[in-house]
Formats: C-alpha cells, sequence, structure tokens
C-alpha cells in the first residue's frame, strides 16, 4: 500500500503530461491545417512528418521575432534567477545565519537549486538536497536547512497566491476557459487571496508566539523578512512571466496581466503534478486561458521560455555541481590525511 501511494503522485502526473501533449497536438494539428499549402501537405504525412511541420511553423515564429525582444527575455530571466537568490538570502536572514555566507555563494547555490529543481520537478525534495550539501558546508545543520527550504517555498507560494489575487481582481475572466465561475466568485477569490497575505503579514506585526515541538522551534517569521518576501516574491514571478510575454510572436499580443496569471496558473499546475518543467502541462492550460492567441504563438514563447528559465541554467548549473563535490571530496581528503611524521 506504502509502494502505490508513493507511485500515485507520478503516475498521475505520467498521464496529465500524456493527455496534454495529446491534446497540444491536435490543437496544433488543427491550427496548421487553416492554411491552405500547409493542409495539402498535413494531409498526406504520417505522425512524425506532421511534427516536422509543425515545429517548422513554430520556428519561422520565433526567428521572425526582433532581436530586442530576445533581448529582454533574457533581462527578464536574470531578473527572475536574481529574486530566487533573494528567497534564501531571506530566509538566512530569518536564521540569522546570513553572516559568513556571502551574496556569491547564496546566488550560485539558489541558481543551481532553482534549474535542477524546475528541471526534473519534485522540487522541495531535489531542492533540499541541492541546498543541504551547500548549506551544511557552511555550517548550517540539517534542521536549519529544512527551514530555509520550506521557508523559501513559502515564498513562492506568497507570490503566486498575491499576484494570483491582483490577477483575478483585475482580470477575473482568465478563470472562465477553465471552470464556469462566475466573475463576482473569482474578484471574491482574489480578495481573499490578498487578504490572505494581509493576515500573514499582520500575523508577523503582532509577533506570534515560536512554535516549539521538544528541540525543534519554529520562528514566525518578523517584519524584517516579512517586507523583503512581498517584493521578492513577485519580482521572481514577473520575471519568469515576463519571458513568455516578450518572446510572445505577432503584433496582438496579450495584455501582460493575462500572461502572468496564465503562468502562475500553469507553472503551479505543473509543480503539483510533478511535471518535470511543466511540460503539456503548461502548454495546455496557456492555451485554454489565450483562446485568442494561435497555439503556435503561445508554443514558440514557451520554447523560448524553456530554453533561457530551464535548458541554459541547467547546463550552467551541472558543471557547477560537479565542481563543488569535487572540491568537497578534496577537502575531505585533505582532512583525513595523517599528519606527516617527522
Amino acid at each position: 500500500m506504502k509502494r502505490l501511494k508513493e507511485l500515485f503522485w507520478p503516475a498521475v502526473g505520467l498521464i496529465a503530461v500524456a493527455w496534454s501533449l495529446k491534446v497540444l497536438y491536435a490543437k496544433l494539428h488543427a491550427e496548421a491545417a487553416t492554411d491552405q499549402a500547409i493542409a495539402a501537405l498535413i494531409e498526406n504525412a504520417g505522425f512524425f512528418q506532421s511534427l516536422k511541420i509543425i515545429a517548422l511553423q513554430i520556428a519561422s515564429k520565433i526567428k521572425d521575432n526582433p532581436v530586442s525582444d530576445f533581448v529582454l527575455a533574457f533581462a527578464a530571466t536574470l531578473l527572475a534567477y536574481l529574486a530566487l537568490a533573494w528567497y534564501d538570502r531571506i530566509a538566512l536572514i530569518h536564521l540569522k545565519k546570513e553572516k559568513g555566507i556571502s551574496w556569491l555563494y547564496v546566488t550560485i547555490c539558489s541558481f543551481t537549486t532553482y534549474a535542477i529543481s524546475h528541471n526534473i520537478g519534485a522540487s522541495v525534495f531535489s531542492g533540499g538536497m541541492v541546498r543541504y550539501r551547500a548549506y551544511t558546508a557552511k555550517g548550517l545543520t540539517a534542521a536549519e536547512v529544512a527551514v530555509l527550504v520550506a521557508l523559501c517555498s513559502f515564498t513562492f507560494a506568497f507570490g503566486t497566491i498575491l499576484l494570483g489575487g491582483l490577477v483575478l481582481l483585475y482580470e477575473p475572466e482568465i478563470l472562465q476557459p477553465l471552470a464556469p465561475v462566475g466573475l463576482g466568485m473569482t474578484r471574491l477569490i482574489g480578495f481573499a487571496m490578498v487578504g490572505f497575505c494581509l493576515l500573514y503579514t499582520i500575523g508577523s506585526w503582532l509577533q506570534f508566539k515560536p512554535l516549539v515541538i521538544r528541540n525543534f522551534r519554529l520562528e514566525y517569521p518578523g517584519l524584517h523578512v516579512v517586507w523583503r518576501q512581498w517584493i521578492a516574491a513577485p519580482l521572481e514571478l514577473i520575471g519568469a512571466a515576463g519571458i513568455i510575454y516578450f518572446a510572445m510572436p505577432g503584433a496582438n499580443n496579450p495584455d501582460f496581466m493575462l500572461v502572468l496569471g496564465a503562468f502562475l496558473l500553469s507553472f503551479s499546475a505543473g509543480l503539483l503534478l510533478q511535471a518535470p518543467g511543466g511540460i503539456g502541462v503548461m502548454e495546455f492550460t496557456f492555451i485554454k486561458v489565450m483562446p485568442g492567441i494561435p497555439a503556435a504563438d503561445v508554443l514558440a514563447a514557451l520554447l523560448v521560455w524553456r530554453l533561457l528559465y530551464l535548458l541554459l541554467p541547467l547546463a550552467i548549473s551541472v558543471p557547477v555541481v560537479l565542481g563543488f563535490e569535487r572540491a568537497q571530496l578534496a577537502h575531505h581528503h585533505h582532512d583525513t590525511q595523517p599528519p606527516p611524521t617527522s
């Protein structure tokens, strides 16, 4: 029974990815067929040949984007990853462990953590392992690293709830393609989400007592931590959504708040389903939320996002992890060497 429970969510994620990719292919196939020349090619083509035709169509859309859009998308990527580094710094401030750990070390650790966890899924587990290796080397205990990981995850959730609430207030129509929710109810949900963030802040201002379980002590974040979360979390999510916004081809681009809302919904769904990189799930959600935007345009923007936000950071982070582990191994070997005899 325990084994079945462990396999349940990965199976759900796999089914969601497969189903999303199937729907996505059908949507792209139907859209490509609206062009008579392409329709003639697809009509007698097999699956892989059709896939190649669709891929070339998407590639042409990316190629048509001006260089300035790619520069802005790259700048948005830097903003997102700098804000993610701030997540770790905020957690270290909460733990009163920020002294002696440089911003550069925190930035590299955070960058590596998120580059790996965003790509392989299971972000709390995979991110926790990288952080454990990095921060225990700086003197943090396993319990402190656990609190750091939890607070970083909460900071992300806080930003998602805050911006999600604001999007629902500004663009209440965003949920209608996904679920039959009235505009009034949508705005009520938005008010509740923003209200939660305000209540969390009030709790910090009132200085709630820490939770103590035996030797474990969990402090409620102080205002010096919370005000940083109010800035860092929205910055990261705005940066990540900005990549897609700037990479979206075509003259009739959607409103940024719509792109932000679609990103929050799709990225959160990908995380919940443990789909690596949200593959399939993000594309499906974006296309549902923005039915007026051609599916090929959406997919082109998400491909740029995956390159800048997922694949390029992963390619950089792997040598960083290998270099760190090699240095740790050399340090351990040096410490275990017997002193020279005279």
